[in-house]
């Protein structure tokens, strides 16, 4: 299919919007446009956009046009619940924790955080940065500064002691200073409140905890629970005063289990969830966010000698191969599945190759997209204003060129982004 020019002035809109101008009015022609709540796509329908909202979705009648997607197909703005936006791991990784300041670590988080607009993820929750770049990102990102994607963020992920997201692993006695909750490491209950507070100082907007081990820290155990019962009391009733949901990346059952009791929102990753873990979530109303694109990359990397340190490549082999055993096991089950890929252990980019593993581990096309749009934004607490291309929320918008319904591999092919009622990207461009 062709796809559609734009106009010169639909041009430098996409261009002067991103760094500060106000998005103007625009009537866009789809040929079909995907109802995220009911799964289906709607033919021929006009989005009308007004400044950074949606202000009605109409058929198609004598309305003036200026971007025509007649031949092609609309999406609401995809939606990512785990990513990790201030790094990208590769064989150098484990070194460069000795190597880059925080100035390195944010100029790279410019160029991920780009890369994940383009392959039209328009909102992400970060679960887990260095230096609270993350923050800065978000605010550079909204003040039209640098392009990137919403983010709702955790800063610092939260640990115990040897824990997976304790910073200190992997360093000589000495060469780390003493952990501590500013650090997100924290050991008994005072500390547990200190840490969700000292969050909220930093300027998070959810809190992500460990509560498990995991494997790609330097620690033996990937999947041994790491948090204490009251610990996770202590925690949760501490984020539940400042508005905080709390993801909970976990691949062991003991660990998944008392997280799930305690009132997380979201289990990340969930590797060794089984019936008794299922039944819990289900009582909860818990999320699953599975991570599968991170899986196939560990197991693939764990293959290649000297790519991860020997104690990262064993359980790397080993958990791996296992996650999308529990997405399809949550899924059958019925289980709140939310679209997430841990990218930052994956490529930052390639998001978008999620839909075609959870489509080929059980879930339709409609409910994959479902699980990166309406599913998503309930678990942001977002269902108000993201997840669906409806008046008053905001106009967020992605273009395929074919009928993901039907191929979801389409869905890497991303045509245009519009992000916020501003084109940031386009086939012109």
């Amino acid at each position: 299919m062709t796809y559609k020019k734009f106009s010169c002035i639909h041009l430098m809109l996409a261009t002067t919007t991103m760094i500060g101008f106000q998005a103007t009015a625009m009537n866009i022609r789809c040929g079909a446009l995907f109802d995220a709540l009911s799964g289906e796509m709607k033919q021929n329908q006009v989005v009308i956009m007004q400044g950074e909202k949606v202000q009605a979705v109409e058929d198609f009648a004598d309305h003036k046009i200026d971007l025509d997607f007649s031949d092609q197909f609309c999406l609401p703005g995809l939606m990512d619940m785990h990513t990790h936006i201030t790094h990208e791991n590769s064989k150098t990784r484990y070194i460069e924790k000795f190597q880059h300041n925080e100035a390195d670590v944010a100029f790279n988080s410019v160029v991920f955080a780009e890369r994940t607009l383009m392959a039209g993820f328009t909102t992400i929750r970060d679960v887990g940065d260095a230096f609270n770049v993350s923050v800065a990102l978000k605010k550079a990102i909204n003040q039209g500064k640098v392009k990137g994607p919403r983010i709702f963020t955790t800063a610092k992920s939260l640990a115990t002691t040897g824990g997976h997201a304790d910073p200190s692993n992997g360093y000589r006695h000495g060469l780390f200073p003493h952990t501590t909750p500013e650090h997100g490491v924290l050991n008994g209950v005072a500390d547990a409140r200190r840490a969700v507070r000292q969050r909220y100082q930093d300027g998070a907007d959810l809190i992500k905890i460990t509560a498990t081990g995991g494997v790609l820290s330097q620690a033996a155990s990937g999947d041994n629970a790491q948090f204490s019962d009251d610990e996770l009391k202590a925690l949760i009733a501490t984020a539940d005063d400042y508005g905080f949901k709390v993801a909970a990346h976990a691949h062991g059952k003991a660990g998944m289990l008392r997280a799930i009791e305690a009132g997380v929102a979201s289990i990340e990753h969930g590797t060794y969830l089984d019936k008794e873990v299922i039944k819990a979530m289900k009582k909860h109303g818990t999320y699953l966010v599975p991570t599968l694109i991170a899986g196939d990359w560990v197991t693939e990397k764990s293959k290649i000698a000297g790519f991860f340190p020997e104690v990262v490549a064993n359980k790397a082999a080993t958990i791996g191969p296992l996650i999308a055993g529990s997405f399809n096991r949550a899924y059958e089950a019925g289980v709140n599945i939310a679209f997430g890929t841990d990218s930052g252990v994956s490529e930052h980019g390639r998001n978008a190759e999620e839909f075609a593993l959870m489509v080929s581990n059980g879930m339709s096309p409609a409910e994959a997209l479902q699980a990166a749009t309406v599913e998503a934004a309930k678990l942001l607490g977002q269902t108000d204003s993201l997840g669906q291309v409806k008046a008053g929320f905001y106009a967020d918008m992605v273009v395929v060129a074919e009928n993901p319904l039907e191929n979801i591999e389409v869905m890497n092919d991303i045509q245009a982004v519009i992000k916020g009622g501003k084109v940031a990207k386009s086939r012109e461009q």
